[in-house]
Order: C-alpha cells, then sequence, then structure tokens
C-alpha cells in the first residue's frame, strides 16, 4: 500500500505500528518497560553504535530498542505519525512544550552567540529567554509583527553581535494577540547571515495552528515546535511538546534530550496516539465556532477590538501573510473590554460553560487574562507595546456548540 498518497488524517490509527508484533492488538500496547532484551552480545554492540553515532547506518538499519530514555515503541510510533502533518524528516517528543523549546535553545546556542526573537512568544519562553539564556551568556534581541527585513537587520547590527547572530525563534501566530511574523521574512534573515556566521537555526513555535493549519518547514524554517499538551493532546489530560525538523538537526536535539532525560514516557506516547486520532475531526470543529464566536464579538458594544486571523483586512501586509502561511483561522481568539482590569475579571468570573484557566486547545472552551497569569513576567513596558493590556482577553474555543459558547458570553458580559 503507498501511504504516501493517503491523507494523514487516515494513517493516526495505524502507521508505524503492526498488530502482529503485540499479540494481534489493534491498538498499540503502552511499553511500561525501562530497558529491552538483546537477541544477542553482537546486536547489543550494533545497536549502541548507532545510538552513539560510532557508525553509519547500514542500508534499511534502524536503531534498535536499548533503554526507554534513548527509544520506546509508543514515542518511536508517536513520533513517526506527527512527522506526516508537517512532512518533516524525523520528530522528538519531549515531556512538555518548555522541554522542547528549551532543548532546542540550549543545542544550537552556545555563550556569546546572539538569539533573535519575535514578540510576543509564550510567557515562559519569554522568561527562559531573558533570564536563563542570560546566565549562560547568550544575548536576545527582540523584534515585532509588521518590522521589515531592515528595521529587523538593523536591531541586530545595533546589538554589537551581528557575527554572532545563531538561531532565529519566532511565535507565529503570536500569543495571546494572534499577531502575525512573516517566516519567509526570518528565513530571508537566515540566509543573510549563514555565509558569514556559519549554520543559523530558524525555530517556529506553532502551537496556536496544531499540526493542521500551518506547516514552517514548507516556508523554509529549519525547526517546528510544539506544546503537544495543546492541540496534539487536546483533551488537557496530558502535557508534552514535540519538535520536527530534518534528520540531521533532530539528531543533534535528540542527542541532547538523551542526556537531559527529558522525553516523554510511553503513558504519554500513548495518550498522544490516542489523541492524533481526533485531531482533524476537532480542530475542524474548533476552527468552525470560533467564527461564530469572533464574529459575535466584534459585534458587541462592550467588546472594543477583537485578535482573530479570519477578521484581518484584505489588502494588508497581515493578510498577505494569513494567505501564504495558513489554511484556516484557528480557534485562538483574543479581544479588549471596554474598560479595564475590573471589567475583565468581572467578565472571566462570570463565565459558566467556559472555564477560566491558562493552556488553549482543548476540547473545552478556556478563558484568561494574559496579562496578569500566562504573560505575568513579561515587563509592563513589553507588555504595552504588544497589546497586552489589562482590558485583554483570551479565548481558547472548545468543541461545544457555538451558540451555548455564544450565549455563556452573553450572560458574561450582562453581569458588567
Amino acid at each position: 500500500m503507498d501511504y504516501s498518497k493517503m491523507h494523514p488524517e487516515s494513517l493516526m490509527m495505524s502507521y508505524g505500528y503492526k498488530p502482529s508484533l503485540s499479540e494481534g492488538a489493534i491498538k498499540c500496547p503502552i511499553f511500561q518497560t525501562s530497558t529491552f532484551v538483546f537477541n544477542s552480545a553482537m546486536e547489543g554492540k550494533k545497536f549502541f553504535e548507532l545510538a552513539y553515532g560510532l557508525r553509519e547506518k547500514e542500508a534499511n538499519e534502524e536503531l534498535g530498542l536499548i533503554y526507554s530514555r534513548l527509544n520506546n515503541p509508543d514515542l518511536e510510533i508517536l513520533e513517526n505519525r506527527l512527522c506526516l502533518w508537517d512532512k518533516a524528516e524525523d520528530c522528538a517528543v519531549f515531556e512538555s512544550g518548555m522541554s522542547a523549546i528549551s532543548t532546542a535553545l540550549m543545542e544550537f546556542l552556545a555563550p556569546g552567540d546572539l538569539l533573535l526573537y519575535s514578540r510576543p512568544v509564550y510567557g515562559g519562553t519569554d522568561h527562559f529567554i531573558n533570564h536563563f539564556l542570560k546566565k549562560l551568556q547568550i544575548e536576545a534581541i527582540g523584534f515585532y509583527a509588521g518590522e521589515t527585513f531592515d528595521e529587523i537587520n538593523a536591531r541586530i547590527i545595533a546589538t554589537g553581535k551581528a557575527d554572532k547572530l545563531k538561531m532565529i525563534h519566532i511565535e507565529t501566530p503570536a500569543n495571546p494577540t494572534n499577531a502575525l511574523i512573516d517566516i519567509e521574512l526570518c528565513v530571508a534573515l537566515k540566509n543573510h547571515y549563514e555565509p558569514k556566521n556559519g549554520e543559523v537555526i530558524v525555530s517556529v513555535d506553532n502551537t496556536y495552528m496544531g499540526p493542521l493549519w500551518q506547516h514552517p518547514l514548507k516556508h523554509g524554517a529549519d525547526l517546528v515546535l510544539y506544546s503537544a499538551t495543546k492541540y496534539i493532546g487536546g483533551h488537557s489530560d496530558v502535557i508534552a511538546g514535540a519538535c520536527l525538523g530534518s534528520k540531521a538537526l533532530m539528531a543533534r536535539i535528540k542527542g541532547l534530550r538523551t542526556f537531559l532525560g527529558n522525553m516523554a514516557g510511553p503513558w504519554t506516547g500513548w495518550l498522544l496516539m490516542r489523541s492524533l486520532e481526533t485531531l482533524k475531526v476537532r480542530m475542524d470543529q474548533q476552527a468552525i465556532g470560533a467564527k461564530y464566536v469572533a464574529d459575535y464579538l466584534k459585534n458587541h458594544p462592550m467588546v472594543k477590538k477583537v485578535y482573530y486571523l479570519g477578521h484581518i483586512p484584505e489588502g494588508t501586509p497581515e493578510y498577505d501573510i494569513y494567505k501564504k502561511q495558513y489554511s484556516s483561522a484557528g480557534a485562538m481568539i483574543s479581544f479588549d473590554i471596554k474598560g479595564g482590569e475590573k471589567e475583565a475579571f468581572q467578565f472571566l468570573d462570570s463565565l459558566k460553560l467556559m472555564k477560566l484557566a491558562v493552556s488553549l486547545g482543548g476540547t473545552e472552551s478556556l478563558a484568561e487574562h494574559p496579562q496578569t497569569m500566562t504573560h505575568a513576567d513579561v515587563p509592563t513596558e513589553v507588555k504595552e507595546r504588544m497589546a497586552i493590556t489589562e482590558k485583554l482577553i483570551r479565548l481558547s474555543i472548545g468543541v461545544e456548540h457555538h451558540e451555548d459558547i455564544i450565549h455563556d458570553l452573553e450572560q458574561a458580559f450582562a453581569q458588567i
């Protein structure tokens, strides 16, 4: 059977798994084991030679099972299936999204290097960049959506470390404002500096779009990152992360993962495999509901502004990026409520169906206050520049019927 002609959603139930190797079980079992038995000492030797890069793979040779810190059937099958969505050569799954992001940043940056990153990014990523990496003598410079090649390049030059640029990390759409970053613009910056600096890595946090609605590798990115807790997991019951890219780059990522010990375990792998089976139907439903909710908010008298990809005006640079990079407007909406923190909190405290909680991409709809919650650690002046103000509320639309979500929003507005 030619799997290459099939859609990813058709392969999520079977790809990479042979029932005959597991007593005919239709679903992959949970391989809850720390170590694996070798058939012979020579087999063990060969497995370790590959695992530690002591020799090249022979034709059709695969890394054998050694130890669950290195590989595990649940993890390997999951990684194979995730590759299908982004058409990546390889994938590494971690115990959290921050594990994936921090491992990638640490692998490709060294003391003295310069990191360019888009703003805003997830609050945890912002903290890691501006606090932890700083301890390692890695300097970071941020830029904003809408800035041109020349404007961003001027920022790089102003650091006095343009010759040390080694990585460009972006999040698009940005959390929580849905601001769009042009991936191909970042690749152009990479290509501008690589002849002088050597390898420059472009990594994209694609959590907001999940594996369905944006494929950064297609636009020239080197790595795509996910908090798999969100749409990939999709049920708010597992913490995980993923990183995808070429075999060469992923070999480095997996090498560091082995020694940091932050790979996902078999139970996490099994849960994510289960979730992948319904990924497309869930995300499709969430996108449909989000359009209804965004249109409702746009016309509500208590809403000052809505941040939603489906409302980007045609003929603008943002619209050009949207049409180029995305296949859907997604299911994340933020809006400015008229008033300030008092009104925002009154609204959030009055929700009934939607839950007041951070995270996103789950089957249930969630609401939160970015300024005081997910982005609390970001400096005030930076938050103001990025429109993360006291009146901003972020919604993650779940799979509930859109009429019920809207009714809940309506009754919450009425309490203010």
